[in-house]
């Protein structure tokens, strides 16, 4: 059994638990990371690798905006497969480009830059979507795309070769997690006992082990997302994060920030899409194959089994269906579909401080991505009292 001590642990080896790491090495700590699996296989890893602060509001927006500074901090060190082509939300009809005129004018406030981009504006830099779709669209040419697999296992790569004080396990599922003495301790399924001045949590869905009463009492939900990658294809014109109508009627910085979202109506060729919380999206991965999605079905997080794992056809029917007419590609020529799960919370995040060793920070739903590298840097401040 090992026995060591650290100052800090953090459970969970996602991109939340990564860079909680990332900002405490920064400040000299000794940091140990634990890993349940082989490497990462939750939903830091599940996703379109989009980081668009735009779609986001109040303070994840700003955690958004500071994570695209790290990101780019850190690629400029070392590649992490970060791509800069910008994001673009593309309205297809009056009440979508009414919300677009009004996100645009609350950023101009914030001085965050966009550009109104005209139809043919849109054909010339997005050949690959139907002129029949497009009717205007936003564009932020600072936000940027990364590669969800690869971005994390360089990120760890990257702390392992930058910081002496850093280690990652994997394969090492905590069964313990309780205060002794003035520390820490964690215990592994093989026995090994560490210690450290705090512990993080980041452990996104999986609770089973770790304070599940809490967890349970929590109101954390789960969210099941169905995603699609088609097989790579040629001279597509789709570069950056694609973002569509039913985007903007769905992301919280349209819902929050445009006084007319209240009273926009829902056509009725949305109906069933949003029944299955559908909202298209597509993203190019530098092989040239395409990932589209995605749908939102939920469950109560102490019944994150009643989501299931299987994959239902009919909603990526939906999908493409509705990718069909938007894109004159085709998006049926398919590699593989897999889904993505995201611990969620009415807050944001789930926040809590079992005491001043212990520190819960998970469930940031599909914010990771985006806020994740900024919103850490704010929790290690706030857990060090800095």
């Amino acid at each position: 059994m090992e026995q060591q001590s650290y100052d800090l642990i953090v459970i969970g080896g996602g991109v939340l638990g990564t860079f909680h790491a990332y900002h405490a090495l920064k400040l000299g700590k000794k940091v140990l990371q634990l890993e349940k699996d082989n490497f990462p296989v939750g939903s830091t890893v599940r996703n379109f690798g989009q980081v668009v602060p735009s779609g986001m509001s109040g303070k994840w927006f700003q955690n958004g905006v500071r994570g695209l500074d790290i990101y780019q901090e850190i690629q400029q060190e070392f590649d992490l497969s970060v791509r800069c082509n910008g994001s673009v939300y593309i309205a297809s009809d009056e009440d979508e480009q009414t919300l677009l005129h009004e996100l645009k004018n609350y950023y101009d406030t914030l001085g965050y830059t966009q550009q109104l981009l005209s139809k043919q504006e849109i054909a010339d830099k997005y050949p690959a979507i139907k002129d029949s779709y497009a009717r205007e669209a936003l564009f932020f040419a600072q936000e940027v795309s990364v590669e969800p697999l690869v971005m994390i296992r360089r990120l760890q790569e990257y702390l392992q070769v930058k910081f002496k004080n850093y280690t990652l396990r994997f394969d090492a599922p905590v069964i313990d997690c309780a205060v002794k003495g003035a520390t820490a301790e964690v215990v592994l399924t093989n026995g090994d006992k560490l210690q450290a001045e705090k512990v993080i949590l980041c452990c996104g869905y999986e609770f089973k082990l770790l304070f599940k009463e809490l967890f349970e009492s929590s109101g954390q939900i789960i969210s099941k997302l169905q995603m699609m990658r088609t097989k790579p294809l040629k001279d597509i014109g789709l570069n950056g994060n694609i973002l569509t109508g039913l985007t903007i009627r769905r992301y919280e910085s349209f819902t929050d920030n445009c006084p007319s979202f209240g009273r926009i109506a829902t056509p009725s060729h949305y109906d069933e899409l949003k029944k299955y919380g559908i909202h298209i999206l597509f993203k190019m991965a530098p092989d040239g194959s395409i990932i589209i999605g995605d749908s939102h079905e939920y469950a109560n997080g102490s019944r994150f089994d009643d989501l299931g794992f299987s994959l239902d056809s009919y909603i990526n029917e939906l999908m493409l269906k509705e990718a069909e007419r938007i894109v004159d590609f085709d998006v049926r020529q398919l590699a593989t579909s897999w889904a993505g799960f995201y611990a969620q919370h009415a807050d944001g995040i789930l926040e809590y401080n079992i005491d001043e060793r212990i520190h819960i920070r998970t469930c940031i739903g599909g914010k990771g991505m985006t806020a994740s590298a900024g919103y850490a840097e704010a929790s290690i401040a706030g857990i060090y009292h800095i």
